[in-house]
């Protein structure tokens, strides 16, 4: 069951990181050319509060989404390999609590954005 979760987050994370860099490269894009376009046309830059909310916000679940994949899910890797099934059980429940952070801050980016 845990070698069969570990072929499943495998796949999802490496998607997920796609989609997190994507995320980044176009959130960034899209704001500088906003900026730019506001400061060649003479006016002053000063990014929305839910923009703001938004980035930061996004920034964070980026953040510890790396923190799941470069650091927890290694943990599941090691204990695989080497077949402790305790162990893997052990990095599974680490990586849980942080998935649901991360839910709740996507849900209250939606939100936060939706009310603005």
């Amino acid at each position: 069951r845990v070698n069969l979760m570990h072929i499943a987050l495998g796949r999802f994370f490496r998607a997920a990181l796609v989609a997190a860099s994507l995320t980044l490269v176009s959130g960034l894009w899209m704001i500088g050319r906003v900026a730019k376009q506001t400061v060649q046309s003479g006016g002053s830059f000063q990014m929305p509060l839910d923009w703001t909310v938004m980035a930061v916000l996004g920034v964070l679940m980026v953040a510890i989404f790396f923190h799941i994949r470069f650091a927890l899910y290694k943990r599941l890797d090691r204990a695989v390999a080497a077949g402790d099934s305790d162990a893997g059980g052990t990095a599974l429940a680490s990586i849980r609590p942080w998935v649901g952070i991360n839910i709740l801050l996507g849900a209250s980016i939606v939100c936060f954005t939706l009310l603005m």
